[in-house]
């Protein structure tokens, strides 16, 4: 990201960095084999079943991977919900590469954009504005869900994250987006060949592991997009639609509870209520007691009851 026009090549965004043919089709790819993986996984499943090996490697790279997105890209870097010591920086930022939803300076970009326009127009991922009726929420549905990913980035992204492009780990580990997504596939077929000495194991460790695991976090981070801002609860009324959405407060470690994050997006805490699930926060916590971050952000009950619904601004 040394330039304006090199801005996608160094993990930042900017539309004309990157032809949107090429865009396409490596969103297409990213996309694609991932459910191919999981076309070969439950083939595999139908006739042989799986073991505690591949679920092991599936559980814990999808936690890793999911927290690298939750507390990582988007509670640290993107709303600055806390701060970390540099190593945490660094792994926080590898973990989240690992989900292969983007460079983090990218992904931080789109996200802050997201936040200014809400279901605006503008927003990269809104799925409203398509009309109404069945057909309109369904095409809504699709476009919030995945078709944003294949469209032509707003220009000028790097505006959004100016603050981390200053920030020489964050722009090189960002740069790097490509090699952490390699070791993200390596890790679990080496583990799965590690723990029963057999190459089919290696290869079942790629597919659980790897594939399967990140066409399972693809779907449930789409899913804040989508489903987040068409059903669920909105106990805060911020101008928008986002939800509160309970499956995806579990299954996303805390960031189904939209409408929670978009009325206070600088908390490092979604889950406000105490049945709110948020492993995201919890894991912050636990950060925070080892002495990994600090300046933990969370909003003050009065502040809670005094919400007034005026939006925040983005990011400098």
């Amino acid at each position: 990201m040394r330039t304006t026009s090199n801005v996608i090549a160094d993990g930042g965004a900017n539309s004309t960095a990157t032809q949107p043919a090429t865009q396409r089709f490596a969103a297409a790819v990213g996309v694609v084999v991932p459910f191919l993986g999981l076309v070969v996984a439950v083939y595999g499943f139908w006739g042989w079943g799986v073991t505690w090996t591949e679920l092991a490697l599936l559980t814990g790279m999808y936690t890793v991977a999911g927290l690298g997105v939750t507390v990582g890209y988007h509670r640290l870097f993107a709303h600055r919900s806390f701060e970390a010591v540099r190593p945490v920086k660094f792994l926080l930022a590898v973990f989240g590469s690992m989900a292969v939803q983007g460079p983090v300076l990218k992904w931080v970009a789109v996200h802050r954009r997201h936040h200014q326009h809400s279901d605006e127009p503008e927003d990269p991922h809104s799925p409203h504005h398509y009309g109404g009726g069945v057909i309109g929420i369904l095409r809504g549905f699709g476009h919030a869900h995945v078709g944003w990913i294949f469209k032509r980035d707003y220009p000028n992204l790097k505006r959004y994250v100016r603050d981390l492009y200053s920030d020489s780990l964050i722009r090189t580990t960002s740069r790097f987006f490509g090699a952490w997504v390699l070791l993200g596939l390596l890790i679990p077929t080496a583990l799965g060949g590690a723990f029963t000495g057999t190459w089919s194991g290696a290869f079942l460790g790629f597919l659980w592991g790897g594939l399967v695991r990140i066409f399972i976090g693809h779907h449930v981070t789409w899913s804040i997009n989508s489903v987040c801002h068409l059903w669920g609860s909105r106990p805060f009324d911020r101008g928008d639609q986002s939800r509160n959405n309970f499956l995806f407060g579990v299954l996303a470690f805390g960031e189904g509870w939209h409408n929670n994050h978009h009325s206070f997006p600088y908390s490092a805490r979604h889950g406000l209520k105490w049945w709110q699930l948020d492993m995201s926060y919890l894991t912050i916590r636990a950060m925070e007691l080892l002495g990994l971050a600090r300046a933990v952000r969370v909003p003050a009950c009065c502040r809670l009851a005094a919400n007034d619904g005026a939006p925040h601004p983005p990011p400098a």
